[in-house]
């Protein structure tokens, strides 16, 4: 299994609060990888809410051919931030040139258009650079997008946070989520890395789905650019919520009722039973097999958890107003948040969705068995 651990915070946390709870909770991962997806940014980078950012590993050939490239299309660097580590990596981690985190401002022409347009944009740079990169890795592309960063690499979460320096007052933030990876099922490759991102969303899951095959032909089939990649079958959890948000216009509520749909005879029993049964039917394709546990957070920042409805696996969310833990354990939730009311803990079941919005003020519990809002 992997670990997971994810925080939400009023003040700025340093990810190593995140991989320190990673650690506490290392009997139940390998250590093959660490990944961490940072948003609501802090030190620097709060300071280019607004503008792009580049996320990813590159060789020092690399850096020219991105250097090419984003001048070919008008963008300039307005920060940057790169990690050329000096020592020796970790056991089991690669030796890198690059690790590089760069804010860019807009090109002149790109103002003025829609705000759909522009993320569309900026999904296809990211897209187009992963695969410049790809046969001879010298560039390695997590993300491109306006107040995120991203970092991956392969090795023990701690020794690779301690060596590329994650303590560092730049990389704060208000919202964190980290995982230790156990690759069950594919080789060993960066890009199986969770969290996954797409378009403002990021998710990351424990566990596995055992039908990713007709998840990801009907994903493919959408003709959607960003329904691609699937080194890991959990990719497939960030693209349901995208293609749920974005083209069937549904709200967060919704998305247990996508990847784990009551049976035909709960649907029976259930206020907006017709409705969810005409849902179910065109979302077949979309049902998920487990057991997995999901994190992940939106474009609002609003983080969440849900479960597989058939086997669980292992999640608790608790805090206080103001901070609040999702976790694979409760181990890693002491460690970041000791000081809480344990009794306002909540380890969701298989109906359940949890939120925690941008303001941190609350858990708010969602089940598949509530009346569905009127737009619904």
């Amino acid at each position: 299994m992997c670990r997971l651990f994810a925080m939400t915070s009023k003040e700025l946390l340093s990810p190593m609060t995140a991989i320190r709870a990673i650690d506490v909770m290392k009997e139940g991962h390998d250590g093959s990888g660490v990944g961490l997806f940072l948003t609501d940014l802090g030190g620097q980078f709060q300071n280019f809410k607004d503008e792009p950012i580049l996320s990813g590993i590159f060789s020092n050939e690399g850096i020219k051919t991105l250097d090419r490239f984003m001048i070919d299309l008008d963008f300039m660097v307005k920060y940057k931030l790169s990690i050329k580590p000096e020592k020796n990596p970790p056991l089991g981690t690669p030796k890198r040139d690059n690790y590089v985190i760069r804010v860019y401002e807009y090109p002149p022409d790109w103002k003025g258009l829609p705000e759909e347009e522009i993320q569309f944009r900026l999904m296809m740079i990211q897209l187009q650079l992963r695969q410049m990169g790809e046969k001879d890795e010298s560039m390695l592309i997590f993300s491109f997008w306006p107040d995120v960063i991203m970092l991956k690499e392969v090795g023990d979460p701690l020794a690779v946070a301690e060596y590329l320096g994650l303590d560092r007052k730049e990389l704060m933030a208000r919202v964190i989520l980290s995982q230790g990876r156990q690759n069950t099922n594919y080789a060993i490759n960066i890009y199986a890395c969770h969290p996954f991102f797409i378009q403002g969303i990021s998710t990351m899951t424990n566990g596995e789905n055992t039908a990713f095959v007709p998840i990801r032909e009907f994903l493919s089939s959408r003709n959607f650019p960003g329904y691609v990649g699937y080194q890991s079958d959990s990719e497939v959890f960030t693209h349901i919520l995208h293609y749920m948000r974005n083209y069937l216009g549904l709200g967060m509520e919704m998305y247990k009722h996508i990847i784990t749909p009551l049976k035909d005879d709960e649907l029976v029993c259930h206020p907006n039973g017709l409705w969810l049964k005409k849902l179910k039917q065109s979302c077949r394709p979309l049902i998920i097999d487990g057991p997995n546990c999901v994190i992940g957070c939106l474009p609002d920042k609003s983080m969440f958890m849900v479960q597989d409805s058939k086997k669980l696996r292992p999640g608790i969310v608790g805090g206080r107003p103001g901070i609040f833990a999702f976790s694979s354990e409760m181990c890693g939730l002491d460690a970041a948040i000791p000081e809480r009311d344990i009794n306002l803990d909540f380890q969701p079941m298989k109906y359940e969705t949890i939120l925690v919005r941008q303001e941190r003020q609350e858990i708010e519990k969602w089940n598949q068995w509530d009346a569905l809002t009127p737009q619904h």
